[in-house]
């Protein structure tokens, strides 16, 4: 079906017509209809299936319905609570564009930059505000942000909140707003905590799903490559130089993690940036754009900095830490396979890794094929047979250098470790 019959005003149908969509996706086909209606609603809607649309678009045309041009400065009417900068940037995005062509203004209150300047900009009077929950609660406290005439609250991606601790900060905010109100909650799971929110935050909500419950895509391919852990990141190089990736999204656990895989990366040939918290936001913002541009190929990001990556065609995302929360395998591999587009998800699982493996095979109810030919000492990836640490390379601790040399031989130059930079048309150095 196409846009028309969901009801959306001609403002809004001309604003999709320029983003070149012609086609809702699942949930905006149902969720639009039911935000228009006025009713509260619980959506679970994993990344890359159009959910900051879904809502985003409704909640402008009510808002436009009785906008009143009068009010100077306009009060704030809906809030969109998210959990991370990334993801509200995002989202206040989505609302400039789609509203392109109304008079409704937008902005967003997040941690890393001054709030000096939030202050200011709120001071002229927001329609929309979307907002982190720390940065809007010290607006709150501040007395620098007047809630009491929002009409429209959105939770998006409401178990990413949770799990980052946010309730307490939610319930907060909550309390600043009027009791009648719209409620929409939108998760990528529907954990028992998010039933436990929703009771306490929704009306009578109409329930809406897109995918069964902790579903991966469809159209993303998983593969898990059993190898030992000092090997991850010369496979990782060797992966990218010998398929000639040039945009891959690699997870990691830990802020220095990514910081120093990035840097080894680097030294390999490949067009690395790190992101993650404690970058400040001129600096994530930069790395995204270089990254979105291709300008870098590949991302190594820390979980909650990836939250706001939003590309289209993205097609590979690689765990070279697995998650140490299973659902959050499932938000990492969906930043591929979007919007119609197929995407591949591999995993670098070393043997103290088992156990997070097994937790995530649970979830979704189905084994990852496993890699048989990795390039290095064969590792066993039973739960039962997981060693503390890696294991040995049986091969008297000589080194499996097959990819280290392709990576010399993809980038012109030796990888990382070598000591030394091969001179232009002779062979790299030799590891001893």
């Amino acid at each position: 079906m196409s846009f028309e019959p969901l009801g959306l005003s001609a403002p809004l149908l001309k604003a999709i017509a320029e983003q070149g969509y012609d086609t809702p996706t699942p949930i905006q086909e149902q969720a639009i209809p039911v935000i228009l209606a006025g009713r509260d609603v619980l959506a679970a809607a994993q990344t890359g299936t159009g959910k900051t649309a879904g809502f985003t678009l409704p909640l402008l045309q009510l808002l436009a319905k009785d906008f009143d041009a009068g009010r100077k400065p306009p009060p704030i009417r809906a809030l969109i609570l998210t959990p991370t900068r990334e993801l509200a940037l995002q989202v206040l995005e989505s609302v400039k564009t789609y509203g392109s062509h109304l008079p409704l203004k937008g902005d967003a209150v997040t941690g890393g930059v001054s709030i000096n300047n939030q202050i200011r900009n709120l001071s002229h009077g927001r329609d929309i505000l979307v907002a982190t929950p720390g940065r809007l609660l010290d607006h709150i406290h501040q007395r620098t942000v007047n809630l009491s005439k929002v009409e429209i609250l959105v939770l998006d991606e409401a178990d990413r909140m949770l799990d980052m601790g946010f309730l307490p900060d939610v319930k907060r905010i909550m309390a600043a707003l009027p009791k009648r109100r719209q409620n929409l909650l939108f998760s990528a799971t529907f954990s028992d905590e998010i039933k436990t929110l929703a009771n306490q935050l929704l009306d009578n909500p109409a329930h809406i799903a897109v995918a069964r419950q902790n579903a991966t895509a469809e159209l993303i391919s998983q593969l898990v490559y059993g190898i030992p852990r000092d090997h991850k990141r010369e496979l990782l190089s060797y992966l990218i130089g010998h398929n000639n990736w040039q945009q891959v999204l690699v997870f990691v656990r830990t802020k220095h993690g990514a910081d120093r895989l990035a840097k080894q990366l680097v030294a390999d040939g490949v067009r690395s940036a790190a992101l993650h918290g404690d970058k400040s936001q001129g600096a994530r913002i930069r790395a995204l754009e270089f990254f979105k541009t291709g300008q870098v190929t590949a991302l190594v990001a820390t979980d909650i900095a990836a939250r706001g990556i939003d590309i289209d065609e993205l097609p590979h995302v690689v765990n070279y830490d697995l998650p140490q929360v299973a659902e959050d395998y499932v938000h990492r591999i969906g930043r591929t396979g979007r919007a119609g587009s197929s995407g591949a998800a591999i995993s670098l699982v070393c043997p103290d890794e088992a156990h997070l493996l097994a937790a995530i095979e649970k979830l979704l109810k189905q084994e990852i094929p496993r890699v048989a030919d990795t390039g290095y000492a064969q590792v066993s990836l039973k739960v039962m047979d997981a060693p503390k640490k890696s294991a040995p390379n049986p091969s008297g601790g000589k080194k499996d250098f097959r990819h280290k040399k392709q990576i010399a031989a993809n980038y012109g130059r030796p990888a990382a470790g070598n000591g030394k930079a091969a001179s232009k048309g002779r062979k790299p150095a030799r590891s001893r």
